[in-house]
């Protein structure tokens, strides 16, 4: 399409094969929950997520409990191991399709959604443990599943974008 006054009636006939509407973020969503594949998706990054997640409360707790890290340092080391634990299986088994881009723009694209979902779980990290002396261990999983949500929309709808 040449320009923003061009409508698809306009339009030569070999330009509407690649013409593409974009709809708006509601109706995706709403399309999207009702194709099976996504589902499929959602499943295994819970997997992901869940081998993840555990590999980042491991790391955390030998950090805090073995090697006397505090646990405000120890959480960004651990969320770091663990998105790297993430970004390979998600690659190769959650967004298989993604196999075929260049692993290197995907991995920022991956990290930089990865720090966007820690900044929500460092903070939900950081209140619980300041505000209710909470058990660092027990603080970091309940701030790992609140950042979940933040990182799987981010993963699926950019990183590893069809």
């Amino acid at each position: 399409m040449s320009g923003t006054s061009d409508t698809l009636s306009e339009m030569p006939a070999e330009d509407l094969t690649t013409a593409v509407i974009e709809l708006p973020f509601h109706h995706r969503v709403r399309l999207g929950v009702r194709k099976g594949h996504n589902w499929l998706q959602l499943v295994r990054f819970g997997a992901v997520g869940a081998s993840g997640y555990a590999v980042n409360l491991i790391s955390f707790a030998i950090l805090v409990h073995l090697l006397g890290v505090t646990y405000w340092v120890a959480s960004p080391i651990a969320y770091l191991i663990g998105t790297a634990n993430n970004f390979y299986w998600n690659r190769r088994w959650t967004f298989s399709h993604a196999r075929e881009s260049h692993p290197g723009n995907q991995a920022w694209k991956f990290f930089a959604v990865s720090l966007v979902s820690f900044g929500v779980n460092y903070a939900v990290l950081i209140t619980l443990v300041k505000t209710t002396g909470m058990e660092q261990v027990l603080a970091q999983a309940i701030a790992n599943a609140v950042g979940m949500p933040v990182n799987f929309l981010g993963q699926k709808l950019w990183s590893f974008k069809d």
